[in-house]
């Protein structure tokens, strides 16, 4: 008998349609799966085992292929258990298991807000504020922690991550400058109290154009001017980056009618120009090592700190050996304190410290002011009311 046994699937006319239900349910299930195609696949996915049967041996070991669905559970829960891997996944789980495509992308419609799915970002719990409140007239040892971490940080996510903190520190900055203003109104009266969003700078950068991918300034910044950090006028500027802060001033790059005029008031009053640079309080703080009574020191030291942007010949309209030839060629009429330690924005007497910065050159952007907007209401010998029009388009050059 068990001879018998041993020889029936040798015979061709009753083993195929006997043995094509138990071939289907046994160990022979794996290789049919892993050998198949795509549309085997789309046909055992649409398959009951009440289908009619249709042709040879073959045929119903597909549709008795109802395995396969088993056989997608280990497909499917490689997927719950990746959770780190991106929104490619499926394809990376389809390329393991081609047969099961239709039900696949079932699954993926099924599961797609699916929670394994969601990209969680967990929020990161605010620093301790070390028994220090927090004070609007002096920045919090946390605010130039958070700008630390944001610059060996700088990334969307890490931001995202760091919202909270981030928020407070941006509060942190803002009564900040609002105190400041109040400091820097009396020193000019000509600088009004402006919404604070009309001076700080924003956190982020414009990269649509530039060659460093990184999204965030990693500082905070404002200025105070007129019309705020926007507009024609010379403005104070205060900027805080550990480890690289400064306080400064000026005209940065102004527009080519400001330029002709800057230009235009070079050539035509030059001791006046003398004046305001070499003025003891200014010099003193801005221009480090030109001794008192050094007016021209003052110039060289004034178009050095300036050089960045210069032309490298002179201007239109002007000689090359122009006395003043090294002012003519600047595009930037600006003076800045680097080097300022961090402290200056923690310590309980920072903003006196960054006020007698500012203080030193209020005549500097004062004098700036009456040449490039000069009031009609003054009667101001220096400023440009004398020139034409028509010369408007020498800031080209």
């Amino acid at each position: 008998m068990a001879a018998q046994k041993h020889k029936a699937p040798g015979t061709p006319d009753t083993s195929g349609r006997r043995r094509s239900g138990r071939i289907s349910s046994s160990g022979q299930k794996s290789k049919y799966f892993e050998g198949d195609s795509d549309d085997d696949g789309d046909e055992l996915a649409n398959s009951d085992y009440d289908s009619p049967s249709r042709g040879n041996g073959t045929t119903k070991v597909k549709k008795r292929g109802r395995p396969t669905k088993k056989a997608a559970a280990p497909s499917k829960k490689a997927k719950l258990e990746s959770d780190d891997d991106d929104e490619d996944e499926y394809a990376d789980d389809g390329s393991d298991a081609k047969p099961e495509s239709d039900e696949e992308d079932d699954d993926e419609d099924d599961d797609e807000d699916a929670p394994p799915r969601v990209t969680i970002t967990p929020l990161v719990k605010l620093r301790e504020v070390g028994g220090v409140p927090y004070d609007e007239t002096r920045l919090h040892m946390n605010t130039l922690l958070f700008l630390k971490d944001l610059k060996a940080n700088n990334k969307r996510s890490w931001l995202k991550s760091n919202d909270k903190e981030y928020r407070r520190s941006l509060t942190d900055f803002q009564s900040y400058v609002t105190t400041l203003t109040t400091r820097i109104t009396t020193l000019d009266p000509t600088i009004p109290e402006l919404p604070i969003k009309d001076v700080i700078f924003r956190v982020y950068r414009d990269i649509r154009f530039s060659k460093d991918p990184t999204p965030y300034k990693p500082y905070y910044s404002a200025a105070f001017s007129r019309t705020g950090r926007k507009g024609p006028y010379a403005c104070y500027y205060v900027h805080c980056e550990p480890g690289s802060s400064f306080v400064g001033g000026g005209l940065w790059q102004p527009d080519a009618a400001a330029l002709a005029k800057l230009r235009r008031s070079i050539d035509r009053h030059p001791e006046r120009w003398r004046e305001v640079l070499a003025e003891d309080r200014f010099r003193k703080v801005f221009l480090l090592g030109v001794k008192a009574g050094d007016r021209e020191g003052c110039i060289k030291a004034f178009c050095k700190s300036n050089k960045e942007g210069a032309l490298k010949t002179k201007p239109k309209g002007f000689d090359a050996d122009h006395r003043d030839i090294e002012l003519l060629k600047l595009r930037n009429f600006t003076i800045g304190k680097k080097g300022l330690s961090d402290s200056i924005f923690t310590d309980e007497d920072g903003q006196e410290k960054i006020g007698e910065i500012i203080g030193a050159m209020v005549g500097f952007v004062s004098f700036l002011n009456e040449i490039v907007m000069p009031d009609p209401n003054l009667d101001d010998t220096d400023s440009s009311s004398d020139d034409e029009e028509d010369e408007e388009g020498e800031g080209d050059d």
